[in-house]
């Protein structure tokens, strides 16, 4: 405001300059005036009756006075690009300062919001696990012999059925289901997804890769590792089935999805120093053979590329690729 008030001023009247060069002009004017008063009448006739003298004179007297107003005229524009600069100079930086204060607030928000996100993939982490420990935990039971009474005399005694019989293998997972529990539900108020993770802990190749795959999912984001962070290159359905087949190496290489390298490096970090990641991956590696081996007939390439989707498969494609599945 005092720059702008100042210019407005400057505009409105006469600057420093302009004043000392309106007094050299008429100091100017009063020289030469008093020099042609003063002059003998014989040089002003002479002065008179030659045009060209007369030009020279007319020169002399208006030339230094231009050279004045040139010099003011160039003065004062140089002091208004001097003005202009320091106020495009303001504005750059009140620009600069609020770039900076919205890069500073928008920062803050986003590391906010990752925090929040991180804290509600803990939680639902947590809750998974504690389901997944609950449902895996027997129910004690007291089993009781009941109190037979004596036989009859001379009445054989019939032989008791042996409880040889093992419970039946349950009926396998709809491919839907299926899908749906080896992508775990999305958050602790996900009922849907846990009735169908409990379902699947019933069948008992299913309910090992659902543990196999929590198990290192936990251990990955140890190091803040979560899969739906990931981006996945999708391969097509024909390759995850020569890979259900037996076909390993670089023929299936297009499935190991995954190209993050910090992702990449952590884990191939943790796979050296750390036995137990180790071998809690080598041991998911071979549940998710054998258990997508059993899957893969009876789905159909849609149901394959939707699974190929599930946080389990991607933690496979990152897992698989450290390892060296596909080399």
């Amino acid at each position: 405001m005092p720059r702008r008030r100042a210019s407005q001023q400057t505009a409105r009247g006469l600057t420093p300059v302009e004043i000392a060069a309106l007094v050299f002009t008429l100091l100017w004017l009063g020289l030469v005036g008093w020099f042609f008063l003063t002059l003998p009448e014989d040089a002003a006739r002479l002065t008179r009756g030659d045009p060209l003298r007369f030009m020279t004179t007319l020169l002399g007297v208006a030339l230094p006075v231009a050279l004045i107003w040139v010099a003011t005229s160039t003065a004062r524009t140089a002091q208004t690009m001097r003005e202009e600069s320091a106020r495009l100079r303001a504005a750059m930086e009140t620009m600069r300062e609020s770039y900076d204060a919205s890069q500073t607030r928008a920062a803050e928000e986003l590391r906010g919001a990752l925090d929040a996100r991180i804290e509600e993939m803990n939680q639902a982490q947590a809750v998974l696990g504690a389901e997944l420990a609950a449902l895996q935990n027997p129910k004690a039971a007291v089993l009781t012999a009941p109190v037979r009474p004596d036989p009859p005399a001379g009445r054989p005694v019939a032989q008791g059925a042996l409880a040889l019989e093992t419970e039946p293998e349950a009926e396998p997972l709809p491919p839907e289901d299926f899908i749906r529990a080896l992508n775990f539900p999305e958050t602790d108020r996900d009922a849907e997804g846990f009735r169908v993770l409990r379902r699947a802990l019933e069948h008992h190749g299913t309910g090992q890769l659902v543990t196999a795959s929590q198990d290192i999912l936990t251990l990955l984001a140890q190091d803040g590792i979560y899969m739906d962070d990931l981006t996945v290159h999708r391969a097509d359905a024909v390759l995850w089935r020569a890979f259900a087949e037996g076909n390993h190496g670089s023929d299936v290489a297009a499935l190991g999805g995954i190209r993050d390298r910090s992702s990449l490096a952590l884990t191939a970090a943790r796979m050296k120093e750390d036995t137990v990641f180790r071998d809690a991956a080598h041991h998911f590696l071979r549940t998710f053979d054998r258990v997508f081996a059993d899957f893969a007939p009876r789905a159909t390439d849609g149901e394959i590329t939707a699974f190929a989707n599930t946080r389990t498969a991607r933690a496979f494609m990152l897992c698989a690729r450290v390892a060296g599945t596909f080399d």
